[in-house]
């Protein structure tokens, strides 16, 4: 939290892209921002390329990092992909899921991201037994993330059922608390005065949660004054078995028993109605679009464009991490676009570093992130202007360079309360990132 002053060769105010910016910060804030500054102050840490607002990675299953490479093998669905996600669940431990999230997130730094919405369901022991602390999965990921640098959003998740009322089926049976009175106790335990990480709620999904107990999930969310999460529609499977049970859509569901609002965020909603889209829209509900997830799951491609027109804000997550990289999550929602409708330029690129950052921020609960201005948390990345990837266009088409031609590759530097975490392009405080990734993984094939 020491005072530090930051001079950004381009940084990226929200509208355009300004060279020589210095950014002053203290107690982990934006102090000061100062443009038309042409070379660096004294004593100033110098950031070259273009510097953007920390990345929001709205949605995270921080273990299924584990099934990359693994669950590309062959082919499948959906629901055989998760037959695969369950085995490599059933080997997480508290101490093996630190080691496994720290990775993790240090990768998340490494792609710009600074703050992390994590869909925690992985509660208890295997068959279901309770840690002595019943909280000891959620606090490895708090910890995690604490020494990986980066902020987060613990979206402590309602999973009660395997399917519309059916009870858990064994590899479901850590993931449930048995009601939700009973997720909401256990939930309200864990500690809210942290600087780095907050608290919020989740229902897993419609077909997770009987609808008689979505109403107890989204009061808790209410009386916390926290984001609430839910995975929405995003297998036709789940609409087709929402119909038979309730007679209804899995929106519709979710509209009647009060989980809708602005403070709440549809995780996919790949596969909607006219009537969910107006529901969403009219309710303020954010949506959450993990395009490489819902296309290495074949998924589909989601209704982006006619949700925001509707009225719902647009965060993007990387999910399953097939690939964890921000730019091309927001490439990825307009190209999918392009294929779909045969046009382009459904977004610019100005409103897909929106999602991608301030948006995201807010869906998690950092409303004063996502911005280079006074009095915002000091949380911002920079990437290179002179990589084969970026090389050639005008610094002013910067915020165009980030979304249609950067990777996480190109990311530099990433600051976190004003604290560079990345500098270089190397994790200052995970020295090995590849190899903590990879001793991480191996513990779990023991």
């Amino acid at each position: 939290m020491t005072p530090t002053t930051y001079w950004l060769e381009h940084a990226w105010l929200g509208t355009n892209v300004e060279p020589g910016v210095v950014v002053e910060t203290g107690d982990g804030r934006i102090t000061a921002v100062r443009t038309g500054v042409e070379v660096p102050p004294p004593g100033a840490e110098t950031l070259r390329g273009l510097t953007l607002p920390g990345l929001a990675n709205a949605h995270s299953h921080a273990f299924h990092r584990a099934l990359r490479g693994t669950v590309q093998v062959g082919s499948g669905t959906f629901w055989t992909w998760r037959e695969v996600m369950y085995t490599t669940a059933a080997q997480l431990t508290p101490d093996s899921y630190h080691a496994l999230a720290r990775a993790v997130y240090a990768e998340m730094a490494l792609a710009g991201i600074t703050c992390v919405g994590e869909f925690h369901y992985l509660h208890h022991a295997p068959g279901g037994g309770r840690y002595d602390d019943p909280n000891a999965m959620g606090e490895a990921l708090i910890a995690a993330a604490d020494e990986a640098g980066i902020r987060i959003t613990l979206l402590d998740t309602a999973y009660l059922s395997s399917g519309f009322g059916e009870p858990p089926n064994r590899h479901q049976l850590r993931f449930s608390d048995g009601d939700a009175r009973a997720w909401a106790e256990r939930a309200g335990q864990l500690k809210e005065d942290r600087a780095h990480a907050r608290i919020g709620a989740a229902v897993h999904s419609v077909r997770a949660v009987p609808a008689d107990q979505l109403g107890t999930v989204a009061q808790w969310a209410q009386d916390s004054e926290a984001p609430l999460h839910v995975h929405l529609s995003e297998q036709t499977a789940e609409n087709d078995a929402c119909r038979a049970a309730h007679g209804c859509t899995p929106t519709r569901l979710l509209a009647d028993h009060g989980v809708l609002g602005p403070r709440t965020t549809a995780v996919h909603a790949t596969h909607l109605t006219d009537e969910d889209i107006r529901l969403l829209g009219d309710s303020g509900t954010g949506v959450c679009m993990c395009p490489t997830t819902e296309r290495d799951l074949a998924d589909g491609i989601g209704p982006a464009t006619t949700v925001q027109a509707a009225g719902s804000p647009l965060s993007l997550g990387s999910d399953s991490h097939a690939v964890i990289d921000l730019f091309e999550e927001a490439r990825a929602m307009e190209l999918n676009e392009r294929l779909r409708t045969r046009t382009r330029g459904h977004w610019t690129a100005a409103a897909l570093l929106r999602a991608a950052s301030p948006d995201g921020h807010r869906s998690l609960g950092w409303d004063d992130a996502g911005a280079l201005r006074t009095g915002a948390l000091a949380d911002f990345t920079t990437i290179a202007l002179d990589t084969v990837r970026t090389a050639g266009p005008l610094p002013r088409l910067g915020a165009e360079t980030a979304v249609f031609a950067a990777s996480n590759a190109d990311v530099r530097h990433t600051v976190v309360g004003g604290r560079q975490v990345v500098r270089d392009g190397v994790h200052a405080l995970v020295p090995d990132v590849p190899a903590a990734l990879a001793s991480a993984i191996d513990a779990l094939r023991a």
